[in-house]
């Protein structure tokens, strides 16, 4: 069986009104309220986004996204109380695409599903109807947009939905300096993400890309503006 959006939180009533509201909005959610629960049901089942709370009982959802990681590459947003900027950017750096405090707005959380929603799926399908072969030069790297991935020494690794998009994104605009509005306007398709959101990704992209991710060559920060990807290919 498959499902939009799996919600794994060990808050019984939040995760049930949580699902009831997606599905009632055309969005079809399935919820579990433990690690193994979650464990169980992507083992039988799939889906295209996974709402993770941090404090899963005795579990830790930082540990379910890494674990989640190894086997699948469908976007996470972590839903948790914490507000710390240091769980932010841990949940982001260990896999997540995004970071929602609670208590949320169901109504914007929903936005931002869907927008995430119509992007991994936009991406999946520009990757299969690229023309040619495909690949695109970036520094030293060679990008395979069909198979959504980054050669570089011989190493070959996978990009994230949302990595995929940005990158793209980059490209088309490359020797641009791309404001970071901008970015969360075209790539997220939302108003609702944050610096710390979007600065994760470009580090992911850069560890990726460059040769020397601490001082990059390809993917220029312009202090105080935005990004720009510089690429004489």
């Amino acid at each position: 069986m498959h499902t939009s959006v799996l919600v794994i939180d060990d808050e019984p009533e939040l995760a049930e009104y949580t699902a009831k509201y997606f599905n009632m909005s055309g969005v079809e959610t399935q919820y579990v309220l433990t690690a193994q629960d979650a464990r169980d049901f992507l083992k039988k089942n799939t889906c295209s986004l996974i709402l993770l709370d941090i404090n899963l009982g005795n579990d830790s959802g930082f540990d379910l996204c890494s674990e989640i990681r190894t086997c699948m590459d469908v976007p996470i947003f972590f839903i948790s109380a914490r507000a710390a900027e240091d769980d932010m950017l841990l949940a982001l750096s260990i896999g997540g695409d995004d970071y929602i405090c609670k208590p949320y707005s169901l109504g914007v959380l929903l936005a931002k599903v869907r927008a995430v929603l119509k992007r991994y799926e936009e991406a999946k399908n520009t990757g299969s109807k690229t023309n040619g072969d495909g690949i695109v030069r970036i520094g030293s790297a060679a990008f395979d947009m069909k198979k959504a991935v980054i050669v570089r020494d011989g190493k070959t690794t996978a990009l994230k939905a949302m990595e995929f998009k940005l990158l793209l994104y980059m490209l088309k605009n490359k020797n641009r300096v791309i404001p970071k509005d901008e970015f969360f306007e075209k790539v997220w398709e939302t108003e609702y993400v944050g610096d710390v959101t979007l600065n994760v990704h470009i580090r992911h992209l850069r560890e990726k890309i460059e040769d020397d991710a601490g001082s990059p060559a390809v993917i220029k920060t312009i202090w105080g503006v935005g990004f720009m990807l510089e690429d004489n290919n």
